[in-house]
């Protein structure tokens, strides 16, 4: 098996990556280095690419591969700290997190993406503008999520199907979260800004959806 290591904006190599190449590049990783490392791990019949980053990071390796048609390549995810997409996929962090992307088995993992063509790791935050409340109406599947006015939505994927899930966060509201899972999550709205994996949307959209992709991802764990 062929194995790098894409180390983002410099985060600590743990010990049990110590021995692999390398390749540096930024927080979001950029494309041209992508590119220039998969040819390489094409000669393998089982290749791997390790991400040492963040969910930004990892969402970004992602979308270059959904959309180049790279799927296949086995992909192991190394965050150095706690995020929404360590706990979605149940990896832990630093070392510990490394062992399993380097010896864990690669395995069909649903990929979740929006309607402009972007995976989602960890989790989406959509709010009104200006961090203002969110008006419109939202469904997972054919279950209403909401109808009026919250305080944001929220959108993250699921290690097992259908792949997605969504709730609602409520000024006061102290119950525990409820979710509600599907295959997709869809918005309409006189206009939301959408964060995903904490990178914020230029954009003021009339509508926003989250949906598995028809091709899974495979991830070691």
């Amino acid at each position: 098996m062929s194995t790098h290591v894409l180390r983002c904006d410099g985060a600590p190599v743990p010990i049990a990556l110590a021995a692999l190449p390398v390749s540096q590049t930024t927080a979001i990783p950029e494309n041209t280095v992508i590119d220039e490392l998969l040819p390489v791990l094409a000669a393998d019949s089982l290749p791997r690419l390790i991400v040492l980053g963040d969910d930004a990071a990892l969402a970004s390796v992602l979308t270059h591969l959904m959309r180049t048609e790279r799927l296949q390549v086995e992909i192991g995810y190394v965050p150095v700290d706690k995020t929404y997409g360590s706990r979605a996929y149940q990896l832990g962090t630093g070392n510990a997190a490394a062992k399993r992307a380097l010896e864990g088995r690669a395995t069909e993992t649903p990929l979740i993406r929006d309607d402009t063509g972007t995976v989602l790791v960890g989790r989406a935050v959509i709010t009104g503008p200006g961090g203002e409340k969110l008006e419109g109406e939202a469904y997972v599947d054919d279950t209403q999520l909401f109808s009026g006015k919250v305080n944001a939505m929220l959108v993250s994927p699921t290690l097992e199907l259908p792949g997605v899930r969504a709730s609602v966060r409520r000024k006061g509201f102290l119950r525990k979260r409820r979710w509600i899972a599907g295959r997709a999550a869809q918005l309409g709205t006189p206009g939301a800004v959408v964060t995903r994996d904490g990178i914020a949307n230029d954009r003021i959209l009339p509508r926003s959806s989250f949906y598995r992709h028809h091709e899974n991802w495979f991830l070691a764990r």
